[in-house]
């Protein structure tokens, strides 16, 4: 799968959140934030589904990002390896982890948020934070979180993430293409990219979910096959 992977302590997480939503971990424990790059779609996608049609009964993304961390962790068979997908929830309904923040703790994309800008133009409105990656601005995505319990990692320094996006005028113009025009995509491109979607990828995410199987060649049968 190609993703880019970057390394934080669990500690450094903890440290900037409630304890509602600390992870049950020591503070020095090894922790990798997984990223997907724009290739993701024509090198690990697109492959995955033509090799496990049959075998896809839901998210085509989620089920790829799943089976390849999934590898991941047959690579260290000595190791208790803990994975927390994106997507996945608490019993109260809360995120198993907050990606944004957890991609902004191990340096590998800044989170803008609200208390970044200066001027707040937007009064009572409910303003939502957004990651940036140095090289490609908004055109990525955080999947995943891979934690090694039995690593500790004393030693590691903290890297602050890249702040890219670094001007009073840019950051409000950030966050406003973000929280009102986030359809357009507009906000991805906030800096110079080395690499964006393809205008297939695009299509792909643009389309409603329950439609997506057809986009790549699956029936919408797959969807409702249960395997034993």
């Amino acid at each position: 799968m190609e993703i880019c992977v970057s390394l934080p302590e669990v500690g450094w997480y903890n440290a900037v959140l409630q304890p509602a939503f600390h992870l049950p971990y020591p503070d020095d424990t090894l922790a990798f934030v997984v990223l997907s790059t724009p290739s993701m779609f024509d090198k690990a996608l697109k492959p995955f589904v033509n090799k496990e049609r049959l075998k896809i009964i839901r998210d085509p993304v989620d089920q790829c990002v799943s089976h390849h961390l999934s590898r991941v962790k047959e690579k260290f068979p000595d190791q208790r390896v803990d994975v927390m997908f994106d997507y996945e929830m608490l019993p109260s309904r809360k995120p198993k982890f907050l990606a944004q923040t957890a991609a902004h703790v191990a340096g590998a994309a800044y989170y803008y948020q609200r208390k970044d800008v200066k001027c707040d133009p937007w009064g009572k409105k409910k303003i939502f934070g957004v990651c940036i990656h140095p090289k490609y601005g908004g055109w990525f995505a955080i999947r995943g979180l891979l934690l090694f319990p039995d690593i500790q990692v004393p030693f590691l320094e903290q890297r602050d993430p890249v702040d890219c996006v670094s001007t009073e005028e840019k950051r409000l113009e950030l966050l406003e293409q973000f929280n009102f025009h986030w359809q357009d995509g507009c906000y991805r491109d906030i800096i110079e990219v080395k690499e964006r979607y393809s205008e297939e990828q695009k299509a792909y995410f643009a389309t409603p979910p329950a439609e997506r199987f057809q986009l790549l060649g699956l029936s919408q049968e797959a969807q409702r096959i249960t395997f034993h």
